[in-house]
């Protein structure tokens, strides 16, 4: 049977907040941030911040900044440890205001051209169409959606096959 994949999408809802750009340790906000969307790993920095840009109830899933980089509290994180620790980077990030766990999500494989008839051998990728998506396989959303998580929906992925499957890491 093939592998179902799922792009993750952030329900931004009234009353949660909304976080502001990656910022490094002095505070400067970090130019260019595709690094951390670019399907591939990246050098940790020694310390990334965030902060606060409209106030409200925090969100498990948060797509940070203009540039779009996912924000996982620790709840989330722990999943994609225990279940895609080969897909996935996890570099903490303080947040003003904010004592819990978050941690910038980077997924460290691009995919091109997802065939859905295919496991392309990762349960966490980002996709080169449609560009910059995070995408997860049917497993790790199962798992997901039991944990309860806030600020995260699924959207099935086209079933148009592509003519071609390519993994990098």
């Amino acid at each position: 049977m093939p592998t179902r994949y799922f792009k993750l999408t952030e329900v931004a809802q009234a009353g949660t907040w909304s976080l502001g750009p990656l910022l490094d340790g002095q505070g400067q906000e970090l130019e260019p941030t595709t690094q951390f969307t670019s399907g591939h790993p990246v050098a940790s920095p020694a310390l990334l911040k965030l902060r606060v840009r409209a106030q409200g109830r925090r969100r498990d899933f948060n797509l940070a900044g203009d540039s779009r980089t996912p924000v996982v509290h620790i709840r989330m994180a722990t999943h994609f440890a225990e279940f895609a620790p080969e897909d996935v980077q996890l570099l903490p990030v303080r947040i003003k205001g904010c004592s819990d766990e978050y941690s910038v999500l980077v997924a460290t494989r691009l995919v091109e051209g997802i065939d859905p008839r295919k496991d392309v051998g990762a349960l966490v990728f980002r996709a080169s169409d449609p560009p910059d998506a995070l995408i997860v396989s049917e497993h790790l959303k199962v798992v997901l959606e039991r944990a309860r998580l806030t600020g995260v929906s699924f959207e099935e992925v086209s079933t148009q096959p592509p003519s071609a499957t390519h993994v990098t890491q």
